[in-house]
């Protein structure tokens, strides 16, 4: 199971959030899911279904309570809440918070945020933020690129040419999301998110020439942050004596973090127009996606054929 530290909700890729410190507390507590808890009965003591590793919200309604308890009520109520084993405390709308809420957070190392957000904001995105840094995640060595729309993962062995022919399809205007080394999140059951490291972002190195900004060369328009990860296409050598698909009947698949995603192989030699090839395979890809093969349509047209010519066969006989 991954789990996030509470000292992240500060760091800049959270910025989005808007969280303001109110208590340190123990930031080395461990958030493990995504979704999040508004804690209701809990405030009133009852805290068998506050939920261990999840984000605590108080908005206006727990807070407007708070207020409303006496002095020495507010102070039971908060101390109760903060002993719960929950990794922060989070605050909307910028309200006033009762300093017995920040006493007992102090006393129990219970990290305690801030934001102006209001409550449902807050909420999606706090759960959209963790859904994405929560999620199993794998590195692998490739690139990938945005191909008329597919996220087109490029795979082959070190000096094949995935770099070339990736600065290839940058030129005729697809879009570049990561080299060498992609990060890949699988969000949901199916889908997965490639994008490259925060070091290497936009780059790609291209022997002969070195490290390439591809942003600075080409625009912003050439590169993405990230991209589904809708086909895998592996780069091979060209060997004679291999037989290569020559049909596309064969529905292959490249499995990562347990999901299929469509594969491809790919001879490498010279004279190929490498650049040609990936787009057709990313155009065809989109076809199947929405239903259509044209290796299986010919398929069923020639079995029909044949099925026609049995049966005037038979006719004669």
């Amino acid at each position: 199971m991954r789990q996030l530290k509470v000292q992240e909700l500060l760091g800049d890729e959270a910025s989005d959030l808007q969280l303001r410190q109110m208590v340190a507390g123990d930031q080395t507590r461990t958030i493990t899911s995504h979704r999040i808890q508004k804690p209701g009965l809990a405030l009133t003591g009852y805290t068998d279904f506050v939920q261990k590793g999840r984000v605590q919200i108080l908005g206006s309604t727990e807070l407007t309570y708070l207020e409303r308890l006496t002095e020495e009520a507010r102070l039971a109520s908060c101390s109760t809440f903060c002993r719960c084993d929950v990794p922060v405390i989070v605050c909307t709308k910028g309200m006033h918070l009762p300093d017995a809420l920040l006493t007992a957070a102090t006393q129990a190392a219970m990290p305690v945020f801030s934001t102006p957000q209001s409550t449902d904001v807050l909420i999606a995105r706090v759960e959209s933020w963790l859904e994405d840094r929560l999620a199993p995640q794998t590195t692998m060595h490739g690139v990938l690129l945005d191909v008329y729309g597919v996220g087109v993962l490029l795979l082959g062995k070190s000096g094949i040419g995935k770099s070339e022919l990736a600065l290839d399809l940058v030129q005729r205007g697809h879009r570049l999301v990561a080299d060498d080394m992609v990060t890949i999140r699988r969000r949901g059951a199916e889908s997965l998110l490639g994008a490259g490291t925060a070091l290497t972002k936009h780059n790609l190195e291209v022997r002969g020439l070195g490290i390439l900004n591809i942003s600075d060369l080409f625009g912003v328009s050439a590169v993405r942050d990230r991209k589904r990860i809708e086909l895998v296409a592996e780069m091979v050598d060209w060997r004679e004596d291999e037989e290569y698909d020559r049909l596309g009947l064969d529905d292959r698949a490249f499995t990562i973090l347990d999901v299929d995603v469509p594969l491809i192989t790919v001879p490498v030699r010279a004279g190929r127009n490498m650049g040609v090839i990936l787009e057709v395979a990313a155009r065809n890809q989109l076809l199947k996606s929405r239903g259509r093969s044209s290796a299986q349509e010919l398929h069923e047209r020639l079995q029909r054929e044949l099925a026609r010519g049995r049966a005037r066969s038979h006719d004669v006989e």
